[in-house]
């Protein structure tokens, strides 16, 4: 009976683990990510110093923090100041660390 119990946890850990896995890769389905778009505490993850992930962007456009955009609209986009963003971390806009 115990081994049961224990069985059925594993069983279900593991359950929540790909469940987990697969809409976490879902969300970036026809997506990519985008450097320097973000504006303050609205990036997807982490990109370098200044970041950890979702939602610490500390500036605007900041260069180092992504966030997903449609596929094939990163290069494309326009941004106040003539910025664009960029398929990879820039060096622009970037906090005081």
């Amino acid at each position: 009976m115990i081994k049961s119990a224990t069985a059925l946890a594993l069983a279900s850990a593991v359950t929540a683990m790909l469940a987990a896995a697969a809409s976490s890769s879902g969300a970036a389905e026809g997506k990519e990510k985008c450097y320097g778009v973000a504006l303050k505490g609205q990036n997807d993850c982490a990109a370098g110093p200044g970041t950890t992930c979702a939602g610490t962007a500390r500036i605007d456009y900041q260069g180092n923090a992504w966030k997903y955009v449609a596929k094939g609209t990163c290069v494309t986009m326009e941004l106040p100041g003539g910025r664009k963003g960029a398929l990879e971390a820039l060096k622009r806009d970037l906090p005081k660390v």
